[in-house]
C-alpha cells in the first residue's frame, strides 16, 4: 500500500489516494497500526483522500486511536496539496469534500507545487446543542468548568468538531508540570461534552497575536490543530479579547485566521508540506 507522509505545521498525518486505489478494508485499525511512532509509521492519524460526487475530493479522516473525526484544518491543507500535486486535479481553487461539508481551498503555488492553502472553513457552529456541550449559552463564553479544584472558563465552538477554548496564564507554557497533558485529558472526556471535545489553552499577546496549545481529541497532545486554531479566533472575538484578524502560533508553526464579517466564514491560511513517500505491507 502506497502512502505519502505530510504535515500542516507539524500536525502530521499518513494520505492515501483512494480515487486510483481501493480504501483499506479497516482504515481504524489502519489508522492504529500507522501512527505507532515506534512501531509504525508516525503520525497522528491517517487521512484517505477519496473519489466524490460533489467536489474535486472527499477527506475522511482518523484520529490515533482509530476514531473518525469530522474535519482536521491541517489535514484539509495537506489534502489539496495531495489533489493538486499528485495531478487529482489540477485547479488553483478546490473544493473538498468533508465531514461538515463541501469546503473551497485557494493554493499558493512554488515551482508548481503547492506551498500554502487559504481555506474557507465555513461558518461556526455556536449553538450548544449542535457544538455538542450540555454547558450553559449559545455558544457558552466564559463557561464555568472546575477540575481537580481547578476552575476554568470555557468558550466554545464547533468548526465541523467541537472545541473548548480555555484563556490562560504564563503556567500553562513555562515550567515543570505539563499542565496541557494533566488537564487535556479530563477535558475531552468530561461529562459536558457528549463527544468529547478539542481543548486549547491560549495566551493573548495582544488583539492581532495568541499562542495556543491544543489536546486534540483522539490524539492527544499534537504540534498543531487547525480546527482549533479558527475556533480560538472566534472566541477571542466572543469574549472580547482579540480582533477579527489574528495570526496564531502554534508549537509547529503560524497560522493566519480572519473571521469574516462579510459572510461569517472563518478563512484560514498556513502551509503545507509533504515529507516522505513510501509501502506499508498489506
Amino acid at each position: 500500500m502506497q502512502f505519502v507522509k505530510m504535515h500542516g505545521i507539524g500536525n502530521d498525518y499518513v494520505y492515501l489516494d483512494c480515487v486510483r486505489n481501493p480504501p483499506p478494508a479497516d482504515p481504524a485499525a489502519l489508522s492504529r497500526a500507522v501512527s505507532d511512532r515506534h512501531f509504525g509509521i508516525g503520525s497522528d492519524g491517517l487521512i484517505m483522500v477519496c473519489p466524490s460526487e460533489r467536489a474535486d475530493a472527499r477527506m475522511r479522516m482518523f484520529n490515533a486511536d482509530g476514531s473518525e473525526s469530522e474535519m482536521c484544518g491541517n489535514g484539509l491543507r495537506c489534502v489539496s496539496k495531495f489533489v493538486y500535486d499528485k495531478g487529482i486535479a489540477r485547479k488553483p481553487r478546490l473544493a473538498i469534500e468533508t465531514g461538515r461539508g463541501v469546503l473551497t481551498v485557494d493554493l499558493e503555488l512554488k515551482n508548481d507545487k503547492v506551498s500554502r492553502v487559504r481555506v474557507n472553513m465555513g461558518e461556526p457552529i455556536l449553538k450548544a446543542a449542535d457544538i455538542p456541550t450540555t454547558l450553559p449559552g449559545d455558544p457558552p463564553v466564559n463557561a464555568k468548568l472546575s477540575l481537580q479544584g481547578v476552575r476554568f472558563e470555557a468558550t466554545c465552538v464547533s468548526m465541523g468538531n467541537p472545541h473548548a477554548v480555555f484563556f490562560v496564564g504564563e503556567d500553562f507554557f513555562v515550567g515543570k508540570r505539563d499542565l496541557v497533558a494533566e488537564f487535556g485529558p479530563q477535558i475531552e472526556n468530561h461529562a459536558a461534552f457528549p463527544r468529547r471535545v478539542n481543548a486549547h489553552f491560549v495566551r493573548v499577546h495582544s488583539r492581532g497575536e495568541v499562542t495556543m496549545r491544543t489536546w486534540e481529541r483522539g490524539s492527544g497532545i499534537t504540534l498543531a490543530c487547525g480546527t482549533g486554531a479558527c475556533a480560538v479566533g472566534v472566541a477571542g472575538v466572543l469574549t472580547g479579547r482579540t480582533d477579527r484578524k489574528l495570526v496564531a502560533h502554534l508549537p509547529g508553526g503560524d497560522l493566519e485566521l480572519h473571521w469574516s464579517e462579510a459572510d461569517n466564514c472563518v478563512y484560514k491560511t498556513g502551509p503545507a508540506t509533504e515529507v516522505f513517500t513510501g509501502e506499508w505491507p498489506a
